[in-house]
């Protein structure tokens, strides 16, 4: 949109925001002041404000408003704001500070694969390769896990949608500390919503507790139907426990088939009209 045409609509560098774009800048700490306006782009600079999806741009730069996410303090574990989609999701985690793994990452690792997905499977944290290659699950674990996802007849990338409870790497691949995943447990909980799955598959006790709030032992809880709110949740094994222990895996692949049956006994997703 060039200065010319800027100014015939009535559009200078300086806009206001009103409704929901306010209230989400106002939700992540942007700077906005007294009587709303957003702070001067300066000449030159493009400022977009959408109230669609809650974000200001300076150019093509997002980070001066999303870094803004580390200073939303106690407000922060309310949730997101729900005009946050995908794009949102990626630029917060990737600047997020809310607990001591970022220190040492090299990426935050937001999840990958079909995002209306009926399934979701959500992990524990990422580990050494994933914090490298962006990507959850594409070591070993991760091999084995695709396996079992072709057994249900399903493909990373489509018709699953994968997470983990923390996005950023525990230090030497250890259990992420129940802060650390209370700290995390937003962006789990909007990509949730955003997805709404028809099961979740909870891989390990960490997921289990991030999902539930509740202690959880893996041989107790399986064969059990949980709930995230409506979304039924089944409980099994981390694929990297079923590399030390492939006695299990029958056992496993049993908890996987009783998803599929939860599955197939959970409504249908209710398709959004435009």
């Amino acid at each position: 949109m060039t200065r010319a045409l800027c100014k015939e609509l009535g559009l200078g560098p300086l806009w206001r925001l009103r409704g929901a774009a306010a209230n989400a800048l106002r939700v992540v700490g942007a700077p906005i002041d007294s009587t709303d306006h957003l702070v001067d782009g300066g000449s030159g600079d493009e400022v977009r404000a959408s109230a669609s999806l809650g974000v200001a741009r300076f150019g093509d730069s997002t980070s001066s408003l999303v870094s803004a996410v580390g200073k939303l303090g106690k407000d922060f574990s309310k949730g997101l704001p729900d005009v946050w989609g995908w794009s949102e999701i990626k630029m917060a985690v990737s600047e997020c500070v809310h607990c001591r793994l970022c220190e040492q990452r090299n990426h935050a690792v937001v999840g990958v694969g079909d995002q209306q997905a009926d399934w979701l499977f959500v992990g524990e944290g990422p580990g050494a390769e994933e914090d490298l290659r962006d990507e959850p699950f594409v070591g070993q674990a991760g091999k084995l896990l695709d396996a079992m996802l072709a057994g249900l007849g399903i493909a990373r990338g489509h018709g699953v949608y994968i997470a983990n409870a923390v996005k950023c790497r525990p230090p030497n691949n250890r259990t992420p500390e129940p802060d650390e995943i209370e700290a995390c447990f937003p962006y789990l909980q909007r990509q949730i919503e955003l997805i709404r799955p028809r099961v979740i598959v909870a891989l390990g006790r960490p997921a289990a507790q991030a999902l539930l709030k509740q202690e959880i032992r893996i041989g107790a809880a399986r064969g059990q139907v949980f709930r995230f709110g409506e979304i039924p949740v089944v409980v099994t094994y981390h694929p990297a426990y079923l590399l030390r222990n492939p006695a299990d895996k029958g056992k496993a692949w049993a908890d996987l088939c009783f998803a599929r049956k939860t599955l197939a006994s959970s409504p249908p997703k209710v398709k959004e009209t435009a």
